[in-house]
């Protein structure tokens, strides 16, 4: 079976940094590409970069871009998000999510993937 089992998360001050692992099992990296969601109470879960390790192209949001990064380990079949200059905007639950390659579809929108983790908590302090 997939599974997707997210680590890392934790409570730092602003302008700190966190990695966060997504380790994935039961699929391949050659099928799916993986991304990094947040969601705060209320509001819809958020996509802010994904990694597809078989094209070798990485995407992120504006909100993220330039203080996070994504990459990945295929011999551990794990994606990292290392995440630096934190804000305490980016306090949020975490989520990796797989999308089958096969789809074709909006990268950030959550209904479209196929497994998700089950999430890791990230607080910033300001």
């Amino acid at each position: 079976e997939v599974q997707l089992v997210e680590s890392g998360g934790g409570l730092v001050h602003t302008g700190g940094s966190l990695r966060l692992s997504c380790a994935a099992s039961g699929l391949s990296f050659d099928d799916y590409a993986i991304a990094w969601f947040r969601q705060t109470p209320g509001k819809e879960r958020e996509g802010i970069s994904l990694i597809n390790v078989d094209h070798g192209s990485t995407y992120y949001k504006d909100a993220v871009k330039g203080r996070f990064t994504i990459s990945s380990d295929s011999a551990k079949n794990t994606v990292f998000l290392q995440m630096n200059s934190l804000k305490p905007e980016d306090t949020a639950v975490y989520y990796c999510g797989a999308l089958s390659l096969k789809k074709v579809a909006p990268w950030d929108r959550a209904r479209w993937y196929d497994y998700w983790g089950q999430g890791t908590q990230v607080t910033v302090s300001s």
